[in-house]
C-alpha cells in the first residue's frame, strides 16, 4: 500500500507538490488559520510524501533533496538576529526619540508632519524591518495627531507606504530582499548600489500624492501646532548606557554589511555577532521572548513546501515557461517579473511570492547566465517590496497599522486602502518600469 503510495507520488511530483503550494497560498490569503500554522502543515505533508527526503545521507553520500537543505539558514538567522538587535535597541527609547526630535522640526505643521513621518518610517525601515518600524512610530503617530487635533489616518497610510518603500531600498529593509539578496548571492551594496535611488524618487513621488489626497484633512489650529514644535523629549530616553551600547552595536553591524565585499563575512554572521555581543548584558529569555517566532517557522515551512516543488522539477518547469512566454527575451522577462510581482504582491503576502520565485530565477541564471539573469532579480525586489502597498493585506506592516487604528476608534476599510494603494502601486511601478528600462535594457 505504501509502496504503491510512494510510487504514485514520484509519477505525479510536479502536480502534487504545486498542489501543495497552492492550497497553502489559499489558506494564507484567506487568514481563517494562521499563516505559520499551513506552512508547517504543508511542510510536514511534503516531507511525508517523499517530495523531500527525511534522510540526511543517501548510500554514503549527502542526500540532496534532504528536506534540511531546502531550508535557506541565511535567511532565518540574519533575521532573528536583526530582531534581536532592534527588539533590545528599542528598550532604551532612542528610535521614538529620533521620532520626536525630527517632529519638532516640522514646527507643528501637519503637511510637514506627514512628510517628517513619511521620511523617518522610510530611512528607518531601510534598516530595520518594516513590522518593527511602524510599531516604533504609530504610538507617537497618535500623540501628534490628538494634539493637533486631526484624523490620524492620513499619517497611518503614509506611514504604510512609506515602510514598504523604505524597506525596498535595503538588504535587510524587507523579507524579500533577504530571500533575493541569499538566493542570488547579493551583498548590502548590490541593494544601496541598485536600489536606493530609484527607491528615493518613488518615495518623493508618493509623499507628493498624499499631500494632494490629503489636504483638505491637513488643516490644523495654530495654538495646538505649537505644542507638537515645543515637544517634551528630555525623557524619551530611559535607559542611556543601553542607548549608547545598541547604537554603537547597530552602527558596527550595518558597517559590517557594508565592508561584506571586503571581509566576506556573510551578513549573517556579522548580525548573528552583533546580536551575541548585545544578549551579554541581555536576560536573553526576555528578548528571545519579543522574537517573532512566528514568521521564522512560517519562513521554515515554506521553504521545505517549495523545496518540494524544487526537487520535483516543478521550479525547472516554471522557468523554462517564462523563457518560452518571452521567447528569451530580456526586456520582456524583466517587464512580465516586475508588474505580475506588483500584482501578485498585492492581493498575497510577497513572503511565500519571493520564497517561490527566487529559486526560479536561480534556474533560469543557470540556463541563460548571470548577465541575462541580474535585472530579472531586481525587477523580482521591486515587484515583490512595493507591490505590498496595493492592499491593506499586501504586507505584514499593513495589516498591523490598520488592525491598531481600527482598535484606536478610526477604521482603515479595505476598499479605502485600495483606492490610495492602487494608485501607489502604479505610480511606484511605473517609476521602476523607466528605470529598469534605462539602466538595465536601453
Amino acid at each position: 500500500m505504501l509502496e504503491h503510495l510512494h510510487e504514485v507520488v514520484q509519477n505525479n511530483a510536479i502536480v502534487i507538490s504545486a498542489s501543495i503550494l497552492i492550497i497553502a497560498y489559499i489558506f494564507i490569503a484567506f487568514e481563517k488559520i494562521s499563516k505559520v500554522t499551513i506552512a508547517l502543515l504543508g511542510a510536514v505533508i511534503t516531507i511525508i510524501l517523499g517530495l523531500v527526503s527525511q534522510l540526511k545521507s543517501l548510500d554514503g553520500a549527502l542526500n540532496p533533496h534532504y528536506f534540511i537543505n531546502f531550508v535557506d539558514f541565511n535567511v532565518i538567522f540574519l533575521l532573528v538576529s536583526m530582531m534581536i538587535i532592534v527588539s533590545i535597541a528599542a528598550k532604551s527609547g532612542m528610535f521614538n526619540w529620533i521620532a520626536n526630535e525630527m517632529l519638532k522640526m516640522t514646527k507643528g505643521h501637519p503637511k510637514f508632519v506627514l512628510i517628517a513621518l513619511g521620511i523617518f518610517t522610510a530611512v528607518t525601515s531601510a534598516f530595520l524591518d518594516n513590522v518593527t518600524t511602524v510599531i516604533l512610530i504609530m504610538p507617537v503617530t497618535f500623540v501628534i495627531a490628538k494634539q493637533l487635533d486631526i484624523n490620524p489616518v492620513p499619517f497611518l497610510i503614509t506611514e504604510i507606504f512609506a515602510s514598504n518603500i523604505g524597506g525596498t531600498a535595503t538588504l535587510i529593509g524587507d523579507p524579500p530582499n533577504i530571500i533575493i539578496g541569499s538566493a542570488a548571492g547579493f551583498a548590502f551594496m548590490d541593494f544601496v548600489k541598485e536600489l536606493t535611488g530609484v527607491v528615493t524618487v518613488i518615495l518623493i513621488a508618493v509623499l507628493l500624492f498624499m499631500l494632494f489626497i490629503f489636504r483638505n484633512s491637513l488643516k490644523s489650529d495654530p495654538e495646538k501646532m505649537k505644542l507638537v514644535a515645543n515637544l517634551d523629549n528630555s525623557k524619551t530616553i530611559t535607559d542611556i548606557p543601553l542607548m549608547i551600547r545598541s547604537a554603537v552595536v547597530l552602527f558596527l553591524v550595518i558597517l559590517g554589511f557594508v565592508l561584506h565585499d571586503i571581509t566576506h563575512i556573510e551578513t549573517c554572521v556579522t548580525a548573528m555577532l552583533g546580536a551575541s555581543i548585545l544578549l551579554i548584558f541581555e536576560k536573553p529569555k526576555e528578548i528571545l521572548n519579543e522574537v517573532e517566532w512566528n514568521t521564522i517557522f512560517f519562513f521554515v515551512g515554506l521553504f521545505i513546501i517549495i523545496g518540494g516543488l524544487e526537487a520535483s522539477g516543478g521550479i525547472s518547469l516554471m522557468a523554462q515557461w517564462i523563457l518560452k512566454v518571452t521567447q528569451g527575451s530580456e526586456a520582456a522577462a524583466s517587464m512580465l517579473i516586475l508588474w505580475a510581482s506588483g500584482l501578485i504582491s498585492g492581493v498575497i503576502d510577497n513572503i511565500p511570492y519571493t520564497a517561490t520565485m527566487a529559486p526560479m530565477l536561480a534556474e533560469i541564471q543557470k540556463t541563460m547566465g548571470a548577465d541575462y539573469t541580474y535585472p530579472l532579480w531586481w525587477c523580482l525586489s521591486l515587484g515583490a517590496c512595493l507591490g505590498g502597498n496595493m492592499t491593506i493585506i499586501g504586507a505584514a506592516a499593513n495589516v498591523i497599522v490598520s488592525e491598531t487604528s481600527a482598535h484606536k476608534g478610526y477604521p482603515i476599510t479595505f476598499m479605502r486602502f485600495l483606492k490610495y494603494g492602487f494608485v501607489t502601486m502604479l505610480i511606484s511601478l511605473v517609476i521602476s518600469t523607466v528605470y529598469i528600462w534605462l539602466r538595465f535594457l536601453k
